[in-house]
């Protein structure tokens, strides 16, 4: 197959350029169109990556986008690679929260810091009535987040996608140090994951 000479100054196979552009599908629904695709979609993913910085163990991004990367890179180790995102948003717009969980029991509690609004995310109400919840805090030791949620879904026997959800996460991204992280995950078997993200 006749390999294509990227803007890098480097020459990849055609079946790599195709991966390149369904990881970066993956990543960000972003839809590869002609008539180069391949240039274009990973240029893209080497600038997203690079607005990440590491220092030490964790990773640190600029803003909400970068909670997708991580996020994406933390489920392909899983093991379980995330199809589908929602960036977490207040009722009243606002996009900074207090952050509470129970993995053990699968509930999530995010509490607007701008109106106060406490919302059980997702299908964590179903859960709640023992769950241990407990606040989130950052290594900075402050408690505001960003919230960005993933699910991977079901594989039909074709291996298309189903609607079901196997798999959800919950990354955030502080809002004073920018660290980014997945702060929980756990199996949820939820039909419809659609509806799901709009229930976060």
């Amino acid at each position: 197959m006749r390999p294509l000479l990227l803007d890098f100054k480097r020459t990849i196979r055609a079946e790599q350029c195709r991966a390149h552009g369904a990881r970066l599908a993956r990543f960000h629904k972003w839809k590869v169109v002609s008539p180069c695709p391949v240039t274009a979609a990973v240029r893209h993913l080497k600038k997203l990556c690079m607005t990440l910085k590491k220092r030490g163990k964790h990773w640190y991004g600029d803003d909400q986008a970068d909670i997708r990367v991580e996020l994406s890179r933390y489920s392909d180790l899983n093991g379980y690679p995330i199809d589908d995102f929602a960036d977490v948003q207040c009722k009243c717009g606002n996009d900074e929260f207090y952050f509470f969980t129970d993995e053990d029991e699968g509930v999530a509690v995010r509490r607007c810091i701008k109106c106060g609004d406490e919302h059980m995310m997702g299908d964590s109400a179903e859960f709640a009535e023992h769950a241990e919840i407990g606040q989130h805090e950052c290594n900075c030791e402050a408690n505001v987040f960003q919230i960005t949620v993933g699910v991977h879904r079901y594989r039909n026997q074709d291996d298309s996608l189903s609607n079901d959800v196997r798999w959800l996460y919950l990354g955030c991204r502080c809002s004073s140090c920018g660290l980014v992280g997945c702060y929980a995950d756990w199996k949820n078997e939820y039909n419809g994951y659609e509806k799901l993200l709009a229930m976060m």
